[in-house]
């Protein structure tokens, strides 16, 4: 059975999940008790579930320590306690990226993991074999072993993920791809489990039920954003990923507010609305939910490091760029027991001022994460020179001179993980490469960042900081002109894409087709940045897909996809035209490959001649 299929609301064999909720709503007094957590004698399943949700409330609203201390005590012991102190463990050395987090946070995984696999249900050579015929009898599984399964599945997809940072060999990349096979298949089983148990304790049935449309509605939605090779090859091997069956699951699973795993849900559709879809799509976000649902939750949450963040992040998306730094600020200062937190804030408000083109205020949180975060010194060193390129002052000796220094040195900061470089840092690479090889001047090099991580999305929501972009453009562009530079024809390309861009966005189409299709002249003498010419085709695509001419716009992202190759940030941009592809044919992912092809060849060779 594909995780894609069916949906839970068939579910009539199902007991009334109303019929019990008293016990249920027995578990949210804990909200107005503020007395200190009294450490039970012993531990079943049911108090086990009710001092997660304990502990998920206090971890929240940033009181980490108290958290801890209902988690700590039974971690060895208990499959709740362990994933929750190991879940706990892994955002921390995400945060941190610290070698010391990494390691406690893949010992707990591995405790927790041990934790369930003695709870899960042991079968004999004769009983698994048995299962490939005929389907388990899984009204036999007592409440632990059904819930350990569960709880098995999510600690496996951690220890994946975290083995992604753990080592940084091939050998180590794929191991992480083969656990996340396993957790998928856990995953179908307990949602095979949902439908076909006969329930007696809809407590047990409820959370369960919440942990299962996290997992199953997680994969679903990150599988469906892959590029098609990357599906096909997924699809060999036995996965699939639907987009709107995915936000569906976790959509239900945020409904229910008894849930466990209800604002894991939350968290999940949060980013996927105000992060991904912003950085690695170009289709509109469900803002009004992200809205309603940042309301709910700060309620419960009011001073949540996690929601105060969001809410900033959707004031960003939606234009609202000043009021976004304040909701940042009360953001990091809500919480100092991981300043490693305060990164995340740095990174945005250094965004959000180069937007308004404040860049002494943007060097402020760029100097923070240079010097503060561990997360890629190689990117920050080159954001700090980019912004530090944009100022009236760079040409001044001392300007000249850190600019230089940080070029030079951002090299020799570069990572490697799953035995490959980070194609932001060897993007970043290439352009202190190229600062030196233009006599120490790059060309707009902050507002190449903007396009890059596609934060013209967010321009285009505020007219009058666009058009101020937009004439920085236009100023060096007739600067350009007067130059004579080695790299002339990159030089010119990326300040006609950066126009055409703007003009896009400024719903100007025949001024931004025109920019665009100059770009895509310069194919045979652009040296460096060839990554300009299939960006510049997706932004023609973009700009077709506007004037709601489809198959136009799926023509040109094929055209973008197979005609270019070899390119900087080339899977970043694979991911923006699958997601453009999704939106423009009403397809699944594993459908969108037949659409392509079904595009006539004559048509796909028109268009890149034809006007918009």
């Amino acid at each position: 059975m594909d995780l894609n299929v069916g949906t839970y609301s068939s579910y009539s064999s199902l007991p009334d999940p109303m019929a019990n909720m008293d016990e249920v709503e027995a578990e949210d007094e804990f909200l107005d008790a503020e007395e200190s957590i009294v450490a039970p004698a012993s531990m079943d399943l049911d108090t086990a579930m009710m001092e997660s949700k304990q502990a998920i409330h206090y971890f929240f609203n940033n009181d980490f320590d108290q958290a801890k201390k209902i988690l700590e005590p039974w971690a060895d012991s208990s499959m709740y306690h362990s994933l929750g102190n190991s879940t706990f463990a892994f955002v921390e050395a995400i945060l941190t990226f610290e070698q010391k987090h990494i390691e406690k946070a893949s010992e707990a995984l591995k405790q927790c993991m041990s934790v369930c696999q003695k709870q899960r249900r042991k079968n004999t050579i004769a009983q698994n074999i048995g299962k490939m015929v005929k389907k388990p009898n899984y009204d036999c599984y007592s409440s632990d072993e059904i819930h350990a399964e569960l709880c098995y599945a999510e600690a496996l997809l951690i220890k994946s993920l975290l083995t992604f940072i753990e080592d940084e060999t091939l050998v180590t990349f794929v191991k992480a791809g083969f656990k996340i096979r396993s957790c998928y298949l856990s995953f179908k089983e307990c949602q095979t489990i949902l439908k076909t148990r006969k329930w007696r304790n809809q407590t047990h049935r409820l959370h369960f039920e919440s942990g299962v449309r996290m997992g199953i509605g997680t994969f679903n939605l990150m599988i469906s954003l892959l590029p098609g090779r990357i599906i096909k090859l997924l699809e060999f091997i036995g996965f699939s990923g639907d987009k709107a069956f995915g936000l569906e699951q976790l959509e239900a699973g945020f409904r229910e507010p008894n849930g466990l795993r209800q604002v894991l849900c939350a968290l999940t559709l949060l980013s996927f609305n105000l992060i991904v879809m912003y950085v690695l799509a170009d289709s509109q976000s469900d803002l009004k939910w992200c809205e309603k649902t940042l309301n709910e939750e700060l309620v419960l949450y009011p001073n949540g490091a996690w929601f105060l963040f969001f809410k900033a992040r959707l004031e960003l998306v939606k234009g609202n760029v000043e009021d976004s730094l304040s909701w940042y600020t009360k953001s990091w200062k809500s919480q100092n027991i991981w300043p490693q937190f305060h990164h995340l804030c740095y990174w945005e408000m250094m965004w959000a001022h180069c937007l308004q083109r404040q860049w002494d205020d943007a060097l402020i949180y760029a100097e923070h994460l240079e010097t503060e975060s561990n997360w890629s010194k190689t990117i920050y060193m080159y954001h700090k020179a980019a912004i530090l390129m944009m100022k009236k002052d760079r040409d001044e000796p001392a300007a000249r001179k850190i600019i230089t220094e940080l070029m030079s040195q951002a090299p020799t900061h570069k990572q490697r993980i799953g035995g490959k470089s980070l194609p932001m840092e060897k993007f970043a690479i290439k352009k202190t490469e190229r600062y030196f090889a233009q006599k120490e001047t790059l060309i707009l090099p902050a507002l190449e960042l903007l396009l890059v991580w596609n934060m013209f999305k967010v321009l285009g929501n505020r007219p009058e900081l666009l058009l101020n972009i937009y004439k920085m453009v236009e100023d060096e562009e007739s600067s350009l002109d007067l130059q004579s530079l080695e790299h002339q024809a990159d030089s010119k390309a990326l300040i006609l894409l950066l126009k055409g861009t703007c003009l896009r966005h400024m719903r100007k189409p025949l001024q931004a087709e025109e920019c665009l299709r100059k770009v895509l002249l310069f194919d045979k003498q652009v040296k460096d940045d060839t990554y300009l010419l299939p960006y510049a085709a997706v932004e023609l695509a973009l700009l077709a897909r506007d004037q709601d001419k489809a198959q136009m716009a799926i023509a040109l992202l094929e055209d973008a996809k197979k005609n270019y190759t070899g390119y900087s940030l080339e899977s970043r941009l694979h991911f923006r035209i699958h997601s453009a592809l999704l939106e423009l044919t009403g397809k699944k992912p594993e459908e969108i490959i037949g659409v392509i092809n079904g595009v006539g060849e004559e048509e796909s060779n028109a268009s890149t001649s034809t006007h918009l």
